[in-house]
């Protein structure tokens, strides 16, 4: 069977099995499977496959037709700059959360400009680290720390931080407890769908964490708590940025307001307001 042929029938596997994305994941699997670069499924397209090919594509289709993340069977993804191992232990990290790391940089750019020290930045509930090594990459000055609260979830993140080379601080913490600080940025991508949202989750966001998804009735009750105990922990002028759900980014960010912040809304790549970029600016209103 010729490389386009397989991946034809790949990619209608995947599409009668309710994946999402067919085309795409049956692409990145073949490669994976075949020891492929892109340009050589594109040159080489009427070469035949021989059986092992055929048999090591197959049993790959077959984890991905029982909607185990793409992520965790290819293993490692490439994420805002950094390589990420990704498996059953933390979230799969999302584009939403890459673009995160994209806003913020402009704060951080600012920090190393004026700072006679190296920026202190603080990731809240690292997962797989992705926000703290993207951080640590795109500025090798900056100190950082990140916490998590599930040891297989900080496990994951140091093995994710001897894969690139990079140096972070890495704590077992509840947010911000026992976290004294200060640091001049803070950024979470918490838990923030609502506890509704299980009875109808995908299946590839079942198999996530369930620690890393949900958060009360409203998806907020973590950041409210994040948000609440930030105050002491952040040094003057310094800015929290919060990934949450569109649902409630803009409720957290009024509640923010009211509590004496000035907090603004940034959109997601797909217009939706998604983040939420915070600084103190006095008394509750």
């Amino acid at each position: 069977m010729q490389l386009r042929d397989l991946l034809r029938q790949g990619a209608a596997r995947l599409g009668s099995a309710g994946v999402p994305s067919p085309e795409v994941d049956a692409r990145e699997l073949l490669l994976s499977a075949l020891h492929l670069t892109p340009t050589a499924l594109l040159t080489r397209a009427h070469e035949p496959v021989g059986a092992d090919g055929q048999a090591r594509y197959a049993a790959l289709l077959d984890r991905r037709a029982a909607r185990e993340p793409l992520q965790h069977i290819l293993g490692e993804v490439e994420w805002g700059g950094v390589r990420l191992r990704c498996d059953p232990r933390a979230l799969v990290p999302r584009p939403e959360t890459e673009w995160l790391l994209h806003l913020l940089l402009p704060d951080l750019r600012q920090l190393e400009r004026r700072a006679l020290a190296a920026p202190r930045v603080l990731d809240v509930g690292t997962g797989t680290g992705a926000l703290a090594l993207g951080v640590k990459a795109a500025c090798p000055g900056a100190a950082v720390t990140a916490t998590d609260l599930s040891p297989e979830a900080l496990a994951l993140a140091r093995e994710n931080a001897a894969l690139n080379g990079l140096e972070v601080t890495w704590m077992h913490a509840d947010l911000l407890a026992g976290v004294t600080g200060p640091f001049d940025l803070i950024v979470s991508n918490p838990p923030y769908l609502p506890d509704g949202d299980r009875a109808h989750a995908d299946p590839e966001v079942q198999r996530d964490p369930q620690l890393a998804l949900y958060s009360g009735p409203d998806g907020l009750t973590l950041a409210r708590r994040l948000a609440a105990q930030a105050p002491p922990v952040l040094a003057g002028g310094g800015t929290l940025w919060l990934e949450l759900d569109p649902r409630n980014a803009a409720t957290l960010a009024a509640e923010l307001r009211a509590g004496g912040w000035d907090a603004q809304l940034h959109a997601d790549l797909t217009g939706r307001e998604r983040f939420v970029q915070a600084r103190r600016t006095g008394q509750p209103g």
